[in-house]
């Protein structure tokens, strides 16, 4: 007696690979969805960094004279915060991501932050009433490392000065 050779079927009903799709398109909206929320998570983390440095720096700068170190959250993405002169070559530990550093240069931006592209979309910005000159003075950039999202640096503005300087 021989035994015929069955072949096994599958049969899925179209409202079961319909399922099966919708399954799949929610989960990628889902990811869609969280990764462009902490996008806008990063964005509010840099610009709120940005608007404080510069309210920091606007009341070291209206007092006659003093010193104050600062902690500032940033994403993990940025390395570093960088000071840089254009007017002057490069020089100091960061001198080789100078050129990096100029791509995000405008025509007045003082403030870049390294690297070019983790800014979520404010790479550079211009930091007013800092001594640029002073600050960068033994390097160019002047770089501040970010250490587990955070940055620390000193802001202080020395008697009969009318800028203000920054050090780490």
């Amino acid at each position: 007696m021989k035994r015929g050779l069955k072949k096994a079927q599958m049969k899925l009903s179209f409202g079961m690979i319909f399922s099966i799709i919708l399954i799949v398109v929610f989960l990628w909206f889902s990811i869609y969805a969280i990764q462009k929320f902490l996008g806008i998570q990063r964005s509010i983390q840099i610009t709120t960094f940005s608007e404080n440095l510069q309210n920091d720096i606007n009341k070291m700068w209206r007092g006659s004279q003093g010193s104050q170190e600062y902690e500032y959250v940033l994403p993990k993405r940025i390395k570093k915060v960088c000071f840089v002169d254009f007017n002057q070559s490069s020089r100091g530990r960061d001198k080789d991501i100078y050129s990096d550093l100029k791509m995000a240069y405008f025509g007045s931006e003082n403030m870049i932050f390294y690297p070019v592209g983790s800014g979520e979309g404010l790479d550079s910005k211009e930091i007013k009433h800092i001594n640029i000159e002073r600050i960068t003075s033994a390097d160019n950039p002047f770089c501040i490392d970010n250490i587990k999202g955070k940055i620390k640096m000193t802001i202080k503005m020395m008697p009969g000065e009318n800028l203000v300087t920054i050090t780490e």
